[in-house]
Formats: structure tokens, C-alpha cells, sequence
């Protein structure tokens, strides 16, 4: 019988922190599928079309422009971030 608080599965077989083989907790993996060198040029890439964005960005708003110019910018910024991301995630 259980109690509140305490909670049994007779029918699992999985004690709390180990796996069904009875082995160690398994922390996360994560396996690159691309090699270091693809992975610096996406780096360097989002980087790149950060700066881009921000010297253009600057430069609108300096010049007094519109802000519905500034929306294309949208599009470089996010390029910039998937690129950073792709980095972050080896993938």
C-alpha cells in the first residue's frame, strides 16, 4: 500500500535514477554530424552577418530613415542566429 508522497510501480522494473539494464544514469549526448571545420565556418558566418546587421541597423538610424527599412534586417538576423545556433548544437 502506498502512501501519499510515495509512489511504487511493481510492474516497470526501474528503480529511480538507473536504467532498465541496470546500469548508471545516462546523461545527454550529443554526437556532431559535421565536422569541426564546417562548425567554425557557421560560427564565423553568424558572426559576420551579426556585425552586418548591426552597422546597417546603424546606419539606417543614423540617416533617419523609415522604420519599415529596418524590417529586412529581419531576415540577416536570423541567418546570423541559425548559423550561431547550428554552432551551439554541433549540427
Amino acid at each position: 500500500m502506498s502512501t501519499a508522497g510515495q509512489m511504487t510501480d511493481s510492474g516497470s522494473g526501474q528503480d529511480g535514477g538507473q536504467t532498465p539494464d541496470g546500469g548508471a544514469e545516462i546523461g545527454e549526448v550529443c554526437i556532431a554530424n559535421i565536422s569541426p571545420y564546417e562548425r567554425r565556418k557557421r560560427l564565423v558566418s553568424g558572426v559576420i552577418l551579426f556585425v552586418t546587421g548591426f552597422v546597417i541597423l546603424g546606419a539606417l538610424m543614423a540617416a533617419g530613415v523609415n522604420r519599415w527599412w529596418r524590417l529586412p534586417l529581419l531576415l540577416l538576423f536570423w541567418s546570423a542566429a541559425s548559423g550561431v545556433f547550428q554552432w551551439l548544437d554541433k549540427t
